[in-house]
């Protein structure tokens, strides 16, 4: 676990809030529970609109995302979007044209420092390579607020809102592990891109909630997907090929199990493999509910962007700049609990999804 993870946000309030942050231009913002960590609690929030008068005339804020088509950075447009109506701020906007794509993300930083944006919010394509491009826009007086992935180094910007992909990756690992139960797994890994910390992140939660080593024999193939479903199904076809008894699949995320779904029904083994993924969008979650994904750990993108907004508005008009990371809460979904796991429904997972 992090050192700098505060206190994870309660699931009691997720649905409500997050479906008031979707309503009209006035409403509140989404949250994921009843409390925020430190410098998000209710009480600090309430100071800095306070002080800062929540005025966001004249403030433009940046929003620069991995792509543009995948329903978890739609979701966080549509969130910005809505919290800098809310505040009268202007939003620019600007994304990658692939996950990876970390050049366009350079551009993109440039253009909205040159264009007078006070504040940055960033889902980094390649978390080393964008360092630079941040330190050169800190220098230039901008805030940067990294969203869902933290850059290596984490402090490289000012805050991380973010969920705990650790801990999402730690969800899914134990659900595994307690749906294989006495079965010997021959596990066949769905990876990110190399050296990406959300993927990294996943991954090695993975191992850890599923209690094994990255050199454990039951992993018999790791393949690189981009988060993407035709290079999962890809990836998912070449594992099979190097080994067809493959009975449980970690995947970074939703497009690439169902892209390996795809592949292993293609194989002729669909009910016969254990796939489990993190995202929680719509599409994913009622996969999970026809059972193509077993269990996924839901995040809330829509609440990382409408908080960035909200804090870059504030600090523009005088609160003080954030520092450090706030989680913004990670909920297992499945229809099939595990016993001494906590978990929600489908219907929960529904209530709280994202995308179509």
């Amino acid at each position: 676990m992090r050192s700098m993870r505060l206190l994870s946000l309660t699931l009691v309030s997720i649905i409500g809030l997050i479906l008031a942050a979707c309503a009209a231009p006035a409403a509140a913002p989404a949250d994921s529970g009843s409390t925020m960590a430190d410098s998000a609690e209710e009480g600090d929030s309430e100071a800095m609109a306070d002080s800062a008068e929540m005025d966001g005339g004249d403030v433009i804020v940046g929003l620069i995302t991995k792509t543009e088509t995948n329903p978890f950075f739609v979701k966080m447009r549509e969130g910005a979007q809505a919290k800098a109506d809310e505040l009268g701020a202007t939003l620019m906007t600007a994304a990658g044209t692939f996950d990876g794509d970390n050049e366009s993300q350079i551009t993109a930083i440039e253009n909205m420092v040159n264009a007078g944006a006070q504040a940055i919010l960033l889902v980094p394509s390649d978390t080393t390579a964008i360092v630079p491009a941040v330190e050169k826009a800190r220098e230039a007086g901008t805030i940067v607020i990294a969203l869902d992935t933290p850059t290596d180094p984490e402090d490289a910007t000012n805050a991380l809102f973010a969920t705990d992909n650790f801990q999402a990756g730690i969800l899914i690992g134990q659900y595994a592990k307690g749906v294989m139960g006495d079965e010997e797994p021959i596990i066949a890994m769905m990876d990110l891109n190399p050296g990406i910390t959300v993927g990294d992140l996943r991954h090695n939660g993975f191992l850890e909630g599923f209690g094994i080593s990255q050199d454990d024999p039951a992993i018999v193939c790791e393949e690189f997907t981009q988060g993407d479903q035709t290079k999962g199904q890809t990836a998912m076809e070449n594992c099979l090929q190097a080994n067809p008894d493959i009975n449980l699949v970690y995947t970074i995320n939703e497009p690439a199990a169902f892209g390996a779904y795809t592949a292993i029904e293609n194989a002729g083994r669909a009910g016969e493999v254990t796939i489990v993924s993190v995202d929680g969008g719509c599409a994913g979650v009622r996969a999970v509910e026809d059972g193509r994904i077993a269990a996924t750990s839901q995040q809330y993108p829509l609440l990382m962007a409408s908080m960035g907004v909200e804090t870059a508005v504030a600090v523009a008009g005088g609160a003080e700049a954030p520092t450090g990371y706030t989680d913004t809460g990670v909920t297992l979904i499945t229809g099939s609990p595990v016993d001494g796991l906590e978990s929600e429904d489908v219907q929960f997972g529904l209530d709280s999804c994202w995308g179509e």
